[in-house]
């Protein structure tokens, strides 16, 4: 029994392992390579991502104006996702869960996000940040069983100084599960207690 014991909890602990293995990271920086803003990103990392949400290469898309939050919302390479014409964008799929991202305001400091969470069209989630100008900020959602995440930007004070303005937002390292190939916690409560239900009867069985 206290074999059988150990496994389970061998097994459960794997099974956490793996659905915590199965996160994925899009950087944009093995998109199609470019300078300047590149263009839309389109299909990328399984998911549609809107017409509006773009990304570009940092260094070479204002190179006079290294402090813009493009640069500063730079956490890994080169290349960051943003909202062309600071305009409201969207990422969907069937369902994923939705764990988070680095925002930063591009020209405004203290830029509001509001990120929403939709499953058939039903809103699940709501979470407004606050995006820092002059460096990345990293925002934990934990949005599960979404099929469409989408951000709107506004308000925040303008950096002086910069070569551009408006409500625009810098994004990296995104991060989600698709969440049909992650074991969710109850689940793997409901097998363990299946699993220990079952080494109860075989021990009852053997007694007799």
């Amino acid at each position: 029994m206290k074999k059988f014991l150990m496994f389970l909890l061998a097994l459960v602990t794997s099974l956490s392992i793996i659905g915590m293995a199965n996160a994925s990271v899009l950087t944009f920086d093995d998109l199609t390579s470019g300078t300047g803003i590149v263009g839309a990103i389109g299909t990328y990392g399984g998911l549609t991502w809107s017409s509006d949400f773009a990304y570009m290469h940092t260094p070479t898309y204002n190179p006079t104006d290294p402090d813009d939050g493009y640069n500063n919302g730079t956490v890994s390479g080169e290349y960051v996702a943003f909202n062309m014409y600071a305009r409201s964008v969207a990422v969907s799929d069937t369902e994923f869960d939705f764990t988070g991202a680095y925002l930063t305001g591009a020209w405004n400091d203290g830029l509001n996000i509001e990120v929403k969470g939709f499953n058939n069209g039903i809103e699940l989630y709501s979470t407004t940040a606050v995006a820092s100008q002059y460096s990345a900020t990293w925002f934990q959602f934990d949005y599960l069983d979404i099929d469409e995440v989408s951000f709107r930007s506004f308000g925040g004070t303008p950096v002086p100084d910069l070569n551009g303005a408006g409500f625009h937002f810098a994004m990296d390292n995104f991060t989600f599960n698709e969440s049909a190939t992650v074991p969710e916690p109850a689940t793997m409560l409901l097998l363990g207690s299946g699993l220990l239900g079952l080494a109860g009867f075989r021990r009852k069985f053997r007694k007799r």
